[in-house]
């Protein structure tokens, strides 16, 4: 009985709501908005299941609002935003949706206690969520025949703009194709930034069981779908909690450009010479470069962010380019003290290293070696070593480190799977780690690659969740190539679910450890290559996802040809570097390589909570600071002369083109597939264009015929291809072209216990 009234009241609940909402979605269609082609309604339809996944309902109520801002207000009928403030319905119970309003005072008066307050002559957009056996018919009719991606298992967005009249009934309409094109943009961008608020735990009254966030506002690139743009490819989507907050639009931007955050300071150009507290070590004057005493050096007034050696550089930096920098590292030396982790019991700033490692106890021994001076003749990867764990870590009492051993008790229901953390605290925990131990200084590089891993990659977390194998490329290992016993504590946490191969590609692996595969883990195998990885990626297996940690983009020129290879494979790329300034010149320079900025730059939970010291600069700065990702957002242009394979796309459903080539390699060769369902034989063509350009296209057999799907695309085939051992073969729908390798490649040398047999290791020998 009990289980029959349940059924009934769900039910009732998914046919006529409760709690907060207006009951749920109306008649309308969208196929029925004038202008509209079908592709856009996948396209929205795609973006709604997007944002279905990340839950936002968990931590969301119609008490929190938020700001929206897309491109700039000329942009828009009226000049300005159409819908912008928006809360979320249904984490009390009731209707799923989200309800998005003309201003800010319309949500605050809807918005009751425990319900949703019917205003008269108040409008607003609503994209409910429901079932598909509850939807009209012509809803059911449109997702079956555009085959429209599902939210969740069964429920499927309903769009419409509602108002309340005076008698308190609702009026619907169908909303119009630009207030399509606003809410796409919103979803697209508010499912990447609302896992970023973080929660106020002094904010509101603490009778309140609404959970309180700190006040926030990102801005995020959102890419427009060909059916939606309107010249730019890109929008900038603001979103702030809560609304109000704005960021400082100068004449200059572009509808398609990040606004900028921080205007210029406005205070009269007066100066005070603030004297630095220093420990008494050496600074350098950042105009003359002088080095002066740090108890003699004076930094800027206002921001307290740069290092001179008196007033008269400080003066002439103004002038030059600090004028407009200083509102900016103001806000960045805010940050100070939210930075700063206080959780732990060991001296957490390292001006002098040396110093810092003697006062820990472990200067010049295991692998605390390379976080000072002391051993820079030493090349990476080859510290001596010498005895057990206990030795590199530097002799470290037991408690202290981690221990190389499973976790226990962390199987759920019989079926293990990885263990995800938020932030040292919980690891610390995890482990049984006294505050006072300081592990995290060296455990920050690879719990930061396992963060990204199963945290901000959403591909690459549920291939590890269903117990696959992720390849990871990680650029530029210098220290870390000596910090390997510490990787193997990214084998622990996996829990007995999925595999990592991390192949490390850079210029300061010895020569001779290229090509060299270590089995750390059973579960976690490291790749050595010594090379620049523009020219080493063709002969790599392809990635999942690429990584570079304390990357330092706009100081290393070698990073251009780098991008360029990001950028061609399409893989979704992250990056970590120590500083906020740091992130917004690296910003810059992936922007200027083409690439779009995924994952705005965020604080890294697992950053070492060592501060250092940059001569010239008092930014917060510390290894691993701060992580953000970029990516080369798939192409849907209906040309089929595209010169590039078709890759991943960031966003955790897959996304994928008509004409679709999928690329592996071996040893021996490359090989493209094509799935070609319904195609005869006879109707499909391969042909090599110029010895350097594959065609895979189909075409009718006959003047009376037509192949059974139109296919066509081209690309450029890799270096030292065989081309006249080229050959094909096609076999239930799936096309297959091998193209020999004109040398064989041979594939790294491999410890046969450590690595499982069904995996194959590809990397280019030194």
């Amino acid at each position: 009985m009990d289980l029959h009234l349940k059924n009934l009241f769900g039910r009732f609940q998914d046919q006529f709501g409760s709690g907060p909402g207006l009951g749920p979605g109306s008649g309308t269609c969208l196929m029925k908005v004038e202008g509209i082609a079908p592709n856009c309604i996948k396209s929205i339809y795609r973006a709604a299941a997007a944002l279905y996944r990340t839950e936002p309902w968990k931590r969301l109520h119609p008490g929190h609002l938020f700001g929206i801002r897309v491109g700039k207000d000329s942009d828009w009928s009226n000049k300005k935003q159409p819908f912008p403030c928006a809360q979320f319905v249904g984490g009390d119970g009731g209707d799923i949706g989200i309800y998005m309003f003309r201003n800010e005072n319309d949500g605050k008066r809807m918005t009751g206690s425990r319900e949703t307050i019917r205003i008269p002559n108040v409008e607003l957009l609503r994209v409910t969520f429901e079932t598909e056996s509850l939807m009209f018919p012509s809803n059911k009719k449109m997702i079956r025949s555009l085959s429209l991606e599902a939210s969740g298992t069964d429920r499927f967005p309903v769009i419409d703009v509602t108002r309340c009249t005076t008698s308190g009934e609702l009026w619907f309409r169908n909303p119009t194709l630009e207030e399509l094109r606003f809410v796409y943009a919103f979803m697209r961008a508010i499912s990447l930034v609302h896992p970023l608020l973080q929660v106020d735990t002094d904010g509101g009254p603490k009778w309140s069981r609404l959970l309180h966030f700190e006040p926030f506002i990102e801005t995020v690139d959102v890419q427009w779908p060909p059916e939606m743009a309107k010249g730019n490819d890109l929008v900038a989507v603001t979103v702030s909690h809560p609304p109000g907050q704005v960021y400082d639009e100068r004449a200059s931007s572009t509808s398609h450009s990040t606004p900028t955050k921080y205007a210029e300071p406005t205070k009269e150009e007066t100066f005070a010479d603030v004297r630095m507290n220093s420990n008494g070590g050496l600074r350098q004057c950042a105009t003359c470069e002088k080095e002066v005493h740090g108890d003699q050096s004076v930094c800027c007034g206002r921001c307290r962010a740069v290092i001179y050696c008196s007033s008269t550089c400080q003066k002439q930096q103004w002038k030059d380019t600090h004028k407009s920098e200083c509102g900016l590292y103001k806000a960045m030396m805010e940050r100070e003290e939210e930075l700063a982790m206080k959780i732990f019991m060991f001296p957490c700033s390292a001006d002098q290293p040396c110093k810092w490692l003697e006062a820990l106890g472990v200067h010049q021994k295991g692998m605390w070696r390379r976080k000072c001076s002391c051993y820079s003749h030493c090349p990476f990867g080859l510290l001596p070593v010498k005895g057990g764990l206990w030795d590199l870590w530097g002799g470290l009492d037991d408690e202290e480190y981690p221990q190389d051993a499973p976790y226990h008790n962390h199987i759920r229901d019989g079926i293990s799977s990885p263990i995800l953390l938020s932030g040292w605290s919980e690891y610390y925990n995890l482990r049984s780690l006294p505050l006072s131990s300081p592990v995290a200084d060296i455990l920050s590089h690879p719990l930061t690659v396992y963060y990204i891993l199963t945290a901000l990659s959403i591909s690459s977390k549920n291939r590890l969740l269903k117990g696959k194998e992720v390849i990871l490329h990680y650029l530029g290992p210098e220290g870390e190539l000596d910090w390997m016993p510490a990787f193997a504590e990214i084998g622990h946490l996996l829990n007995g679910s999925g595999n990592i191969q991390i192949v490390m590609v850079g210029p300061e692996v010895p020569t001779n450890l290229s090509g060299t595969t270590s089995g750390i883990s059973s579960r976690v195998r490291v790749n050595l290559l010594r090379g620049v990885y523009q020219e080493e990626a063709t002969y790599l297996p392809s990635p999942h996802v690429i990584i570079a940690l304390n990357c330092v983009l706009d100081r290393n020129g070698s990073w251009s040809g780098a991008l360029d290879v990001i950028k061609t494979m399409g893989f979704p790329a992250f990056f970590t570097d120590q500083s906020e300034i740091s992130c917004a010149n690296a910003k810059q320079v992936l922007r200027s390589a083409g690439l779009h900025i995924t994952h705005p730059v965020t604080p890294n939970p697992f950053r070492s909570p060592v501060r250092n010291h940059s001569p010239s600069s008092n930014l917060p700065s510390y290894s691993n600071g701060f992580v953000f990702g970029a990516m080369e957002f798939p192409t849907y242009e209906l040309s089929p002369w595209n010169y590039i394979l078709t890759a991943p796309a960031i966003f955790s459903y897959p996304i994928i083109p008509e004409n679709y080539v999928h690329w592996t390699q071996t040893p021996e060769s490359h090989i493209f597939s094509a799935d070609l369902p319904g195609v005869r034989k006879e109707e499909i063509k391969v042909e090599v264009e110029d010895s350097k350009y594959l065609i895979i296209r189909t075409e009718a057999v006959d003047e009376s015929t037509i192949p059974g799907r139109s296919f066509m695309r081209k690309f450029r085939l890799p270096g030292m291809i065989n081309i006249d051992e080229i050959s094909a073969g096609y076999e239930d729908g799936v096309l297959t072209v091998m193209a020999p390798r004109s040398i064989t490649r041979r594939g790294l040398l491999i410890d046969p216990a450590a690595v499982p047999e069904r995996l194959e290791v590809l990397a280019r020998a030194a």
